[in-house]
C-alpha cells in the first residue's frame, strides 16, 4: 500500500459561532476506521482546517492521522464523516476515486 502523506479532508465553520472541536471525531465511515480525535481547538466563524494522513500543516491546524499508509479510497468511492463530542454526526462528504 503507497504511502499518501499529503491527504486530508478539510472542515469548514459555515456557522456564525466559533465552534470548540474538542473531543469531535472524524472518521472513514466507508470502512469504520480509522477515526481522528480532536484535541482542544477552536474553529472560528468562516474558518476551516484540514487533518492529513500522516503530514503536519501548522497553517492548517496541526492534524494528522499520523498513518504511513492512505487513508481515503483513491479507486473506489470512500466517505468521511465529522462527530460532535456527543457522537452525533454533524457531516458527512462521499466522494469519487481519484479526487
Amino acid at each position: 500500500m503507497g504511502s499518501e502523506a499529503d491527504e486530508y479532508v478539510q472542515i469548514a465553520n459555515s456557522g456564525a459561532q466559533e465552534v470548540d472541536l474538542a473531543g469531535w471525531r472524524l472518521t472513514d465511515v466507508a470502512d469504520g476506521s480509522p477515526s481522528f480525535l480532536f484535541p482542544p481547538y477552536v474553529l472560528k466563524p468562516g474558518a476551516v482546517v484540514r487533518v492529513y494522513t500522516d503530514e503536519k500543516h501548522v497553517e492548517w491546524g496541526g492534524f494528522s492521522f499520523g498513518r504511513r499508509s492512505s487513508i481515503w479510497n483513491n479507486t473506489q468511492p470512500d466517505t468521511a464523516a465529522l462527530f460532535n463530542s456527543q457522537g452525533q454526526e454533524v457531516s458527512r462528504k462521499s466522494y469519487p476515486p481519484g479526487c
